[in-house]
This record gives C-alpha cells, structure tokens and sequence, in this order.
C-alpha cells in the first residue's frame, strides 16, 4: 500500500479531533522528555561513575540497557497499544517511565541503576510508537497530519540538542540523581493530560495474539542491537557471532511468521509499498549518520577545543535552528515540489552539510561545524514528510505497525551509526597514532593502548606523563580531528546515496495531501 490512493469520496474522512493541536502539544512533550533522557545520560554518566564506581561492564551495561529494552520491546508494545488501546499503552508507559525515574532515590549501586534504565526503556517502548500512531488518529486530513509530523520531527531534534545543556545545568545545581528526577513532575502531568485530551483508539480486529511470534521479535531485535553494538567497539568476536545468528535465525523466523498469518504480531507487508519503504529508508538512515556524527561532535568540543557539557549543548544549537525552521514548512515544500523532491533533497541538504566539515580541513573551528549542523538540521526536514509517508502507507487499524518500523527504524540507525561511522573514525584515530613514537613520551603497556582506544583515554594519560604528556595530548587531539573529518566524508557519502536510492524507490506522483486514511 502507498500514500497514493484513489480519490477520496465525499464524507470520507471522519472529522477532525477538538482537541488534537492541545494533544499534539502532550505527544510532543514526551518524546521531547524521552529524546532528551538518552543525552542528559551522556553529561551526567563521568559524576554517576565517580559516586558508584561501576565496573567496566556495569558501565556499559548503563548505557546500553535502555537502548536494548526499546529495541527488543518496540514490536511487542505498538501490537499491544493496537489491541489493548493506544492510549491506555500511553499512559501506561508514562507511569513506567516516572516510577522508574523516582526508583533513582533509592539506587546506590551500578546494578539497580541499570535495572532503572532497562525500565525506563521499557517505559520509552510503550510510548514512542503510542506518539506516531496517536497523531495518525487525532489528524484525519493528512496535510494538516503532515504538520502536526513535522512538529514532532522538531520536537525530536530539540531533545537532542537540549538534552547536554538541561543536563548541564541540573548537574551544576544538584546530583546526578537530579537527571533522573526531572521526569517525574512532567510524566505526571503527562498522564493528566493524556487522559483528559487524548481519545482511545484500536484495532477492532486484531486477530488471535501471536506468542511465539512476541518471543521472536524481542528476542531476534535484542539480539540484533546487541550485536551491532559490540561489533563496532570489540570487532568481530565469537560471542558476537553467536547472538548474530540468535538475531538472523530469530528475525527470519518472525518475518516468516508476519508473512503467513492474516493478523501479524508486524504487519511487513506494508513494504510492499514502495513510498512506505522510502520514507522507512529515510528514517534509518538520517538516524544512522546523525547519532554518529554527534557523539563524535560532542567529543571533539569538549576534548580538543575544551569547551564544557554546556558549552558544547549551546554550540550544537545550531541543528535545532535548521530543524525548527524547515521541519514545519517540510509538508508545504511537499506539497508544492512533491513528496519525493523532499524526501531525497533532505538527505541530499544533509550529506552536503556533513561534507562541509571535510572541506572545510584543518585545522577545524567552530564555524565549519556551525554551518554543517545548521544544515543537517535543515535535511532533518524530510523526516516531518517521511513520517507522513509511514503513516499514510498503513491502514489506521495498523498504525501501530507503521509506529513500530518508523521507531524502529530510528533505533537501529542511531546503533548502526555509532557502530559504523564510529569504527571509521576509531580506523582513522589509531592508524595516525600508529607512528607516533609513544614510548618516547614514556608510555607503554596499558597506557599507550588506551591512548590508541580514545582520545578521552588519550587525554587521561597525557595528564600523567608530566611535560612530554603536552605533545602527546596536541598529537592525540590532531588526530581525532582528522578522524572527524574522514567520519564525516563517510556520512556525507552516505547520506547522498541514500538520496538516490529514495528518489528512485518514492513513486513520482507521491501526495502526502491525497493520503489514505
């Protein structure tokens, strides 16, 4: 099924909910605090080590444990929000959400902290995709559906950017308990107000549960996350290859599942359409590059141009700015140049920015980067028509669906990116350290394979290494920044030929304003 259907007829579309614009601003809210959750993590993770001292694995595991509960339950959550009622799905995972944030005043130790965040992943499974398919019910005309998407493809950027500096200013006045705590208030205001503005809507024919098919899924996804995730920081081991198989052998199976039942658990057949699978594409893959380049952004403000958790939020600001501004005005471009000139320019605007930073050499400032953000932001646009797209690509009693492949889209290329673009940039960073003569610096043994691993272990070595620890840190510094720049050669690469791939893959005709509803 694609957005192109035949004329509606007259009376066809229900009316329009009283208070959808009220329940946009609820939705929005959310996922700006969800959004936001994932980097306020980022700043608070160095003061939350130094109180608890978690090991190297409980470390990571309190990173990844919310990312891997969001992937493994996405499928699970939007089929159940379909049956059960998507606004009961909500509420429900807004209440996950602030217990589990409250539950922090009584963590003191890595393990409850991680049990914590594999809640709150659970709670952000619940409602992520309950945001996408909620909004398909409250807008019936799909242009104003169109923008109500672009309002929440902005709301999505400002997370991201506003997540370092609130965090940065709840850690300046208080603990790090603070960046947990800040959802509770908003949460249950959320429930409040979903209650009251929000209407309920399934599917009033959902067909007989799938078990078998619920294991699959958070099984095979999780597994999937999982393996990605540590290819890209240890390469290709033997236990990675075991959940790999986990993951293909448990994918593969559901698929199959979806394909032969007439109710599936995920209904994939929505990719027969091809504007479906364009806009799927796009949500991937601006994912993909985006995640990466702005962890390694984060990390070359703070560690080569020393600027605080805060100053780099403020300077990323930027992207916010180019997403404000075109996500809302993406439907109208649509409508005025076609679905596909923007879904394929967006990713094309967003490749060019990220070339700016290639060009542009070194050594690198800040405006470069300015400009490159600034117009990644713009590219942003096209994710407001390409969720549009997803929507109008999916019946409405199979919203929920559509919410979990556009999420789960998101999820996998923000990992994809990290794993990928971040093995490129890592390739880089020690092969120009490689020739660097580090024991004449004095560093040897552990130490100089943590400064080949990092800049941050970098930086942390050459404060040990007395004078010689300056030129070590200046080398390690230039070299990051040289890794950046081939980082972004790669995403910009990337993102301009995915922008081929999608202008051939969306239909011509494609209207987001002659949607099916």
């Amino acid at each position: 099924m694609t957005a192109t259907a035949s004329p509606r007829g007259v009376g066809a579309v229900p009316p329009p909910h009283p208070h959808r614009w009220a329940g946009l601003a609820v939705l929005s809210a959310s996922l700006l605090l969800i959004v936001m959750d994932i980097t306020i993590l980022n700043v608070a993770l160095p003061e939350m080590s130094a109180d608890l001292r978690p090991g190297a694995v409980e470390l990571l595991w309190m990173v990844d444990a919310y990312s891997l509960v969001v992937a493994g339950l996405l499928v699970t959550a939007a089929a159940l929000g379909d049956r059960w009622g998507r606004r009961r799905m909500l509420v429900a995972g807004f209440s996950v959400f602030g217990l589990a944030s409250l539950a922090v005043l009584v963590a003191g130790s890595p393990g409850e902290v991680i049990a914590i965040r594999a809640l709150l992943g659970a709670g952000g499974a619940m409602i992520m995709p309950s945001t996408l398919s909620m909004i398909r019910h409250l807008f019936t005309d799909p242009r104003e559906r169109a923008t109500a998407l672009g309002v929440w493809a902005t709301t999505a950027a400002l997370g991201a950017a506003l997540g370092p500096i609130i965090g940065g200013l709840l850690l300046e006045a208080s603990s790090w308990h603070s960046a947990f705590l800040v959802h509770v208030p908003v949460m249950a205001v959320a429930i409040v107000a979903a209650l009251w503005l929000l209407p309920e809507s399934r599917n009033p024919r959902p067909g007989r549960w799938d078990a078998a098919g619920t294991v699959l899924s958070i099984v095979g996804m999780t597994a999937l996350v999982y393996t990605i995730k540590d290819v890209g920081e240890d390469g290709i081991t033997g236990a990675n290859l075991v959940t790999g198989i986990v993951a293909v052998t448990g994918l593969g199976w559901f698929v199959r599942r979806c394909l032969r039942r007439p109710e599936p658990l995920l209904d994939v057949r929505l990719f027969r359409g091809r504007a479906f699978t364009a806009g799927t594409a796009v949500a991937l893959i601006s994912s993909l590059s985006i995640a990466a380049m702005m962890l390694l952004l984060a990390q070359w403000m703070q560690l080569v141009q020393g600027y605080s958790a805060l100053e780099t939020g403020i300077r990323l600001l930027p992207e916010v700015v180019g997403a404000a501004v075109f996500s809302p005005l993406a439907p109208a471009l649509a409508a005025r140049l076609g679905a596909r000139t923007v879904l394929a320019g967006g990713l094309a605007v967003g490749g060019i920015g990220y070339l700016v930073i290639f060009v542009a050499g070194e050594p690198l400032g800040y405006w470069p980067v300015a400009a490159s953000t600034f117009l990644v932001g713009v590219g942003m646009g096209a994710l407001a028509v390409a969720s549009a797209v997803i929507m109008a690509g999916a019946p409405p009693e199979r919203s929920g669906s559509a919410a979990a492949i556009e999420e789960t889209g998101y999820e996998l290329g923000a990992t994809l990116g990290v794993a990928v673009l971040g093995s490129v940039a890592a390739a880089v960073y020690r092969d120009g350290l490689s020739g660097f003569d580090l024991a004449g610096h004095g560093v040897s043994g552990r130490a100089a394979h943590d400064v080949r691993e990092s800049l941050g272990g970098a930086m942390e070595v050459a404060r040990g290494a007395g004078a010689a620890g300056n030129e070590l840190a200046a080398r390690a510094q230039e070299v990051f920044t040289t890794s950046l720049s081939w980082a972004s050669l790669a995403g910009g690469a990337l993102m301009l030929g995915a922008a081929g791939v999608v202008w051939a893959l969306t239909p011509r005709d494609l209207d987001i304003g002659d949607a099916e509803h």
